[in-house]
């Protein structure tokens, strides 16, 4: 099996999270949690009504990506070439029927190695 390169090595998923605490501020964006795996990112975040989530992941990863090359210019070169998001991405909703705790749970085992989470079934 050929091993692939982590893309979101620990400096850069730090520098997101403090971009994503800024883009949160000014665009009220309530980023509830963070997960990063080797390759991609889980989001669990509130929003106004007014923004599409359409609109709110192309800010995220229009001013990430700005802001990541300008705070990593290396970043730029060295993994993406000047790409910095993919095209596709995944979204869902949790309304008030659903289970909060359980996809807040999801996000926040994102990169944590199966043996290092703890299983519960009930």
């Amino acid at each position: 099996m050929k091993y692939r390169k982590a893309l979101l090595k620990k400096e850069v998923r730090d520098t997101i999270q403090e971009i994503v605490m800024e883009i949160g501020e000014r665009y009220k964006i309530e980023f509830e949690r963070l997960g990063c795996d080797r390759n991609h990112i889980h989001i669990l975040c509130s929003f106004h009504p007014n923004y599409s989530i359409g609109e709110t992941v192309r800010k995220f990863e229009s001013l990430t990506a700005k802001e990541l090359f300008k705070r990593m210019p290396k970043l730029k070169k060295e993994q993406w070439g000047g790409e910095s998001w993919s095209d596709g991405y995944y979204a869902a909703t949790v309304g008030e029927g659903g289970n909060w705790n359980v996809v807040e749970q999801y996000v926040k085992n994102q990169g944590v190695e199966l043996s290092q989470v703890q299983l519960t079934l009930w």
